[in-house]
């Protein structure tokens, strides 16, 4: 089982009511204790199991946040950019950091790409940083994608999973894409499953520049 269950609009009355979540569209809004992993696997599952050729697991555009009581430890991120920069855990203390789980042919990467790059401009005075963790593609495909986009921040070359490892149980393997905030202890704050949608995220980040 995964880090939360989920309640549905009905449950929103019963004492244990903490967060809000926004589905994709933002056309409905639910109190959350989490997210059901059980139930989430299921629906992932189901989609790669439907042979549709489409080559990843779309997440369903939940969203959910964790109160710092409850959050995990840091997450021991270690890896290296597609220009070579090593990148360490340290890199994560003391701001917050946005994590979008990526690849060229997905195309709701392709969707939410130019609402990322807004939002990294929107917040890097704010010493927010953003990365991408490209899963799958060779540096001159990646690159190729940036410069389609106007990308300016930089992704981890993640085709050995060791990043992907670093968030396991938190991001479902195949579920591309996926956006985790981190908070300034590098844990993770929040997380989209799927397709962002840019007030959303934004709300999200906002929170966690103001802890």
């Amino acid at each position: 089982m995964s880090m939360s269950m989920s309640m549905s609009m009905s449950d929103r009355t019963g004492p244990l009511s903490r967060r809000n979540v926004l589905t994709a569209g933002g056309a409905a809004l639910a109190v959350v204790l989490g997210l059901s992993g059980c139930a989430q696997e299921d629906a992932l599952a189901q989609q790669a199991k439907a042979g549709d050729n489409k080559n990843y697991v779309a997440g369903d555009g939940s969203v959910t946040e964790f109160a710092a009581a409850d959050r995990k430890n840091p997450i021991a991120i270690e890896g290296r950019l597609f220009d070579g920069t090593a990148v360490t855990a340290e890199a994560f203390q003391g701001k917050v950091t946005v994590l979008n789980f990526w690849f060229a042919a997905c195309a709701p990467c392709r969707v939410e790409a130019p609402l990322l790059e807004a939002l990294h401009q929107e917040f890097k005075s704010e010493g927010v940083q953003f990365y991408g963790v490209n899963l799958r593609d060779e540096k001159a495909a990646a690159e190729a994608f940036d410069k389609t986009f106007g990308m300016t921040y930089p992704s981890f070359n993640d085709k050995d999973g060791g990043v992907l490892l670093a968030v396991s149980g938190v991001v479902p393997p195949g579920a591309v894409p996926t956006t985790l905030v981190l908070d300034k202890q590098g844990r993770v704050a929040s997380r989209v499953l799927g397709q962002i949608q840019k007030s959303t995220l934004k709300s999200l980040i906002a929170a966690a520049v103001a802890e």
